[in-house]
């Protein structure tokens, strides 16, 4: 059978760790967390950030071990067997974008409806962009690639210049009365800490880079220093967007706003930062879109080799991209943006049920590199998280701490518990059935790890790429 082929370089593969993260759904929640905490949100950023640090060594040593597809239920195989490798994949990475895409890409709709196309029915202009985004990804990688590069330096780029313009009052606007130093702000102190998995969110998915591994070339040292690049970058856009907002516009807007970083390009720049911003979050939107309906076809791909998902997701088209999960992800996406109802409650909602399923997700990543680390001490790692296994034992301490605390009202976090279980169950039941009747396999039966690695064909490749 045809295989993935190697074209993408390190500039394609930080985008591709950014795409996922520089969300509008990100800067919503940014916004949101500047008006909970002032100047403050900055502390649970720094912490999200460096928690996420902890995620992509662990991906980085995980995938350079495995350089494949199947990223997260490939590096399960090993460890723990293919039902917890499945539920992995599946709630971690399918279902939840299913939801949390649908509200993604029912934005630039909202917005183009709002600002561009007064009156026109915002879910026609969302549905053209994802199917434009569909057919330039069965298209082939390398447009993914250059699509991916150009959206992510405009939306990071406007954020920095955004965040200078504010910070140096070289805008249009007038600071608000609660100067920097003047703050007001909901949270303080240790309720600061309440806000990780909020702040959190504003990183999470840089390890989306992974699923590339057959397609980035020198995938070892690309992988990880791309999410690590990734995260440092993104902190330094937000960081600078976020102080330079607060500084423009009233606490109380950014925190009831549905959408807090439009606000802020207004106060900033009037009805021209309105606009920059609103294009700002399309190019967002088509930048995570475009990484979700790469990303996950290509977790489904390495699935659907190893018998966990039906054949047809290991097809490759003639341009060797797997052209049917690119249709179902694309389609699935497509139904809750058609049926569904969205407000700020819900995003919120559906936002941190997506983040809850991350985190055990992450949970099962940082206990494969534990357990892998000792059933296979001498296996060969091209990349290795530091420190011993004191980052994944941080990041599972930590996850736990963010899932108990996953919101300051209990009300809506009984909502988010309530969905993430739901995603979870439902991965956990199809799970279950597969691996007992199709693949007729135990639960926990694992893979032995040299069928994984394929040492002297990735040094083959890699060499080639030199």
């Amino acid at each position: 059978m045809p295989k993935l082929k190697r074209t993408l370089g390190l500039t394609a593969a930080i985008a591709t760790a950014c795409g996922l993260v520089v969300a509008s759904t990100t800067l919503i929640d940014m916004g949101h967390g500047f008006g909970l905490a002032g100047i403050g949100f900055l502390i649970p950023m720094v912490i999200a950030m460096i928690l996420n640090l902890t995620v992509a060594v662990t991906f980085g040593e995980l995938s350079s071990m495995m350089p494949k597809a199947g990223a997260i239920n490939h590096y399960t195989l090993p460890a723990m067997g293919p039902f917890i490798g499945i539920i992995a994949a599946l709630s971690g990475y399918l279902i939840v974008n299913i939801f949390a895409g649908g509200v993604e890409a029912a934005i630039p709709g909202i917005l183009i409806s709002e600002f561009f196309i007064v009156g026109i029915d915002p879910r026609i202009p969302s549905v053209i962009m994802l199917l434009l985004l569909m057919f330039l990804n069965i298209r082939g990688v390398e447009l993914f690639g250059w699509t991916q590069v150009v959206l992510t330096t405009g939306m990071i780029g406007s954020l920095v210049v955004f965040g200078i313009i504010g910070l140096t009052g070289a805008g249009t606007g007038e600071a608000v009365v609660q100067t920097m130093g003047q703050l007001d702000p909901v949270v303080t102190g240790l309720g600061l800490l309440g806000l990780t998995a909020l702040a959190f969110w504003l990183f999470i998915g840089i390890e989306f880079v992974v699923p590339m591994a057959e397609e980035i070339k020198k995938p070892h040292i690309y992988i990880p220093l791309s999410m690590i690049i990734a995260l440092v970058v993104i902190l330094i856009a937000k960081a600078l967007y976020g102080s330079a907002a607060i500084k423009f516009t009233p606490l109380e807007v950014l925190m009831t706003s549905e959408m807090p970083h439009l606000d802020a390009g207004f106060a900033m720049l009037g009805n021209t930062g309105l606009i920059w911003m609103s294009i700002v979050t399309i190019f967002a939107t088509l930048a995570t879109m475009n990484t979700l309906i790469c990303g996950v076809p290509r977790i489904l791909y390495g699935m659907a080799e190893k018998g966990q998902v039906p054949k047809i997701f290991a097809v490759l088209g003639n341009r060797q991209t797997p052209w049917f999960g690119i249709l179902f992800v694309t389609a699935m996406i497509m139904v809750p943006l058609l049926i569904a109802t969205f407000t700020i409650e819900t995003i919120v909602v559906y936002i941190l049920a997506a983040v809850l399923s991350w985190f055990i997700c992450y949970i099962i990543g940082y206990l494969d590199v534990i357990i892998l680390r000792y059933r296979y001490p001498h296996a060969k790692r091209h990349f290795k998280s530091p420190l011993g296994i004191i980052p994944q034992v941080v990041g599972i301490a930590a996850m736990v701490y963010m899932i108990i605390n996953i919101y300051p009202d209990p009300e809506i976090s009984s909502q988010i518990y309530k969905n993430a279980f739901i995603f979870i169950g439902i991965a956990a039941v199809y799970a279950g059935l597969w691996v007992k009747f199709k693949m007729k396999k135990g639960l926990f039966e694992t893979v032995p790890l040299e069928e994984l690695m394929d040492y002297e064909e990735d040094e083959v490749e890699q060499k080639s790429c030199m």
